[in-house]
């Protein structure tokens, strides 16, 4: 990767010559089927761009209360664009129409107004859970139903096609803008992607540049992104068996509780019975293996590709003596 950075051919992408970073925007966007791409430095860039350009200020969105969107981007929806986001209790992260309709308010002066319906696939504190085909289809006629734009939360969406044998295609048939990460699951050092069609796009790349977030020689990380997608993509299945494997064992561990039927991805989230998640990390960390406080009782662990088989042996090896 570091390789093909260095030889990656770059222009000014403020001026748009960069042809690298223009290259991976139309293959990423022809890859889901949307017209065009905007590269950015993160993902909390990408989903704000797509709030952005979807709602008018007073607007609501619908959200997951578990959502990236709601719980880790610093209220940037209601700085930056001016709209309020509405957090209802899905499954697993998982919203049907059944939790989002309820949450649908009237078209009054004194109410916000919704516009926006915002998915997350895969679920990150539900635990990396996959969106199905009949829930994503479910959720688009309710959404075409009222009006409504969704916009899917996408950081891992190359875990979630890998798991439910979704295509890329068919998210761009479902979501009106997706975000896309290379810098999770596929081992890139930066940059996300936010997908649309070109007006958004067009309008999205302004705000992006009133953000700071116009850059120069991207080509260079835009030619890691790509590396990832050609080279890493076909990995994530096994981040996903080792992830089912350490799942078992903690299942096996007698201090730790696990609820197996979630993990399908890449994330494994479960519970420590016998003392605190705190507690529970440090001496995991002890052993140089670090994993994530969740809640005080909830650890996350997540497999990527700089963890191989050995190392889910020495992990497994370690579970079993400090919590069996």
């Amino acid at each position: 990767m570091r390789e093909a950075m260095a030889v990656a051919e770059v222009g000014d992408d403020v001026f748009g010559d960069d042809p690298t970073v223009n290259a991976l925007q139309e293959k990423v966007a022809a890859m889901f089927g949307m017209e065009a791409g905007l590269f950015v430095p993160s993902g909390t860039m990408s989903n704000q761009l797509a709030l952005h350009v979807l709602t008018n200020e007073g607007d609501e969105v619908i959200i997951d209360e578990t959502g990236h969107i709601f719980n880790y981007e610093s209220t940037s929806a209601a700085w930056l664009s001016s709209i309020q986001l509405s957090p209802v209790k899905g499954r697993n992260g998982i919203l049907t129409p059944e939790v989002i309709e309820p949450a649908i308010r009237p078209y009054h002066e004194w109410d916000p107004h919704t516009r926006v319906i915002a998915l997350e696939n895969t679920t990150n504190k539900g635990g990396g859970v996959c969106y199905t085909r009949g829930e994503l289809k479910a959720v688009r006629e309710l959404a075409d139903k009222h009006g409504f734009y969704i916009h899917l939360d996408g950081a891992r969406i190359w875990n979630a096609s890998v798991a439910s044998g979704i295509p890329f295609s068919f998210f761009g048939e479902i979501a009106d803008t997706i975000s896309v990460c290379f810098s999770k699951g596929l081992g890139a050092p930066v940059g996300s992607m936010l997908l649309s069609d070109r007006d958004r796009i067009q309008k999205a790349h302004r705000f992006r540049k009133m953000l700071g977030g116009g850059m120069r020689q991207i080509g260079i990380l835009a030619a890691a992104a790509d590396y990832a997608i050609e080279h890493h993509y076909d990995l994530l299945a096994d981040d996903h068996r080792r992830a089912h494997s350490f799942a078992s064992t903690v299942a096996e561990c007698s201090r730790l509780q696990i609820n197996l039927d979630r993990v399908q991805t890449n994330i494994v989230l479960f519970d420590v019975v016998d003392g605190d998640a705190g507690s529970a990390i440090e001496k995991l960390t002890e052993r140089d293996i670090h994993m994530t406080v969740f809640g005080p009782q909830t650890i996350r662990a997540t497999f990527h590709i700089e963890i191989g088989d050995k190392d889910l042996e020495v992990i497994n090896q370690a579970m079993r003596e400090l919590f069996g």
